[in-house]
């Protein structure tokens, strides 16, 4: 195997990603070059170029990469409790807020990062994943209450506050096990005005 192969062989798109999602978190987007990424993992930009044809394209596959784990959790959630309703809507406010608190880095660049002309790259995933989202909690919304399944702001101020409550605490050091009990409390009260 020649050298120029042991190199990208070594090099895996999961690793690049890692120290990407890194740099962007700390430096924001615009600061962040293909070249600095590299130097950071220790290998020359081709490298680099060699998995993803710009930063674009880099920035893109972490988003939707952090969506599809989202998403991921949001199966979880519904087949871990099989009965739509209020334990269910609990399971996914509940999972949404531990993803953000786990995941501080991703979850600010999926839906905090404030840089012109990002949204073309992350649109498309945060929308396919919202519509996951509304349609969860608008199942169990029907078995709770059949006419607020059918507003639809309710179901995005919903969204709004876990969205909230996430940033809130996404800058701090706390992990989720830190404010699990905060967070059940901010389930229960969004649980309770739905009765």
């Amino acid at each position: 195997m020649s050298p120029r192969k042991a190199v990208d062989h070594e090099l895996s798109r999961e690793r690049i990603l890692e120290v990407a999602r890194a740099q962007f978190v700390q430096h924001g987007y615009r600061d962040v070059s293909m070249r600095g990424i590299a130097k950071e993992l220790g290998y020359s930009p081709g490298s680099l170029y060699y998995h993803f044809r710009e930063k674009a394209d880099l920035f893109s596959a972490m988003t939707t990469a952090d969506f599809h784990e989202l998403d991921g959790l949001l199966k979880v959630a519904i087949s871990t409790s099989p009965n739509p309703g209020r334990d269910r809507l609990g399971l996914i406010f509940l999972y949404f807020i531990r993803f953000g608190l786990e995941n501080k880095r991703s979850f600010e660049l999926m839906f905090l990062i404030q840089e012109p002309g990002l949204d073309c790259y992350t649109t498309q995933a945060k929308a396919d994943s919202y519509e996951k989202f509304f349609s969860a909690v608008r199942e169990s919304l029907q078995v709770i209450n059949v006419d607020r399944a059918e507003d639809i702001e309710l179901i995005w101020v919903l969204f709004l506050s876990l969205h909230g409550f996430v940033s809130f605490y996404i800058h701090s050091n706390q992990s989720f096990d830190d404010i699990a009990k905060l967070a059940d409390v901010h389930t229960q009260l969004l649980l309770r005005g739905l009765a």
